[in-house]
């Protein structure tokens, strides 16, 4: 199963409405958060903008491409875009597999390429 969403509204406790199977032995979730630094300075918020409609495309093309390449259950991503501000998510990923092993490395491999290929950057900083 797979999923992938962008929006701008919150998503710290965003919940993915999906029951465990019998085989599941690893669940990950991972928040990526806006922290307080950006190249060096202090901030209060990240800015973000998307290629719209591309953008989920992408995210949903790499989580196929995770779901098969390390067997997984399932991968779940929703990413936020527009201002963030320090503290909050930017992304929450969601792996599901068999075992903890390809979970772990799913999850690193997909970070990397939606940092890599989808159309999605920062584009500035708010001041703290």
């Amino acid at each position: 199963m797979i999923s992938a969403h962008i929006t701008i509204d919150r998503i710290d406790s965003w919940e993915f409405d999906m029951a465990a199977s019998g085989s599941l032995g690893a669940e990950l979730r991972f928040n990526g958060i806006v922290r307080d630094m950006e190249a060096g300075n202090r901030i209060g918020a990240l800015h973000y903008e998307h290629y719209e409609g591309m953008a989920e495309q992408e995210l949903r093309r790499i989580a196929g491409m995770a779901v098969e390449r390390f067997s997984l259950e399932a991968l779940h991503c929703v990413h936020r875009v527009g201002s963030i501000p320090v503290g909050e998510s930017a992304v929450v990923v969601l792996v599901r597999s068999k075992h903890r092993g390809e979970s772990l490395q799913a999850l690193a491999w997909f970070m990397d390429e939606l940092k890599q290929v989808v159309p999605i950057w920062k584009v500035g900083s708010s001041p703290a």
